[in-house]
């Protein structure tokens, strides 16, 4: 049975869904990057643009696009350090 993201995981699995688009995605496609429901995800987003990691923008039309901050970048490269240290002791 596959084991369950946690919550950093699925932080991270957002911000760099965001990342990989050029810093600018949307909400749909979040989702279906970060493996989400639409539920879910609006939970997360909230968190994530209250503690300055994303930052939502909306057209005329309600077109919702979330960008990543610098601090959303930061949190990224720190988890991989983190990862990165864990691996290199098999853990």
């Amino acid at each position: 049975m596959a084991k369950k993201r946690d919550k950093l995981r699925i932080v991270y699995d957002i911000l760099l869904a965001v990342k990989e688009k050029n810093g600018k995605i949307k909400q749909t496609n979040i989702m279906y990057k970060s493996n989400l429901s639409f539920q879910s995800l609006q939970e997360y987003l909230n968190e994530l643009i209250k503690k300055n990691f994303l930052i939502k923008h909306e057209d005329n039309k309600n077109v919702r696009t979330f960008s990543i901050t610098n601090e959303g970048l930061n949190f990224l490269a720190k988890y991989n350090e983190i990862k990165d240290f864990m691996e290199s002791f098999g853990v």
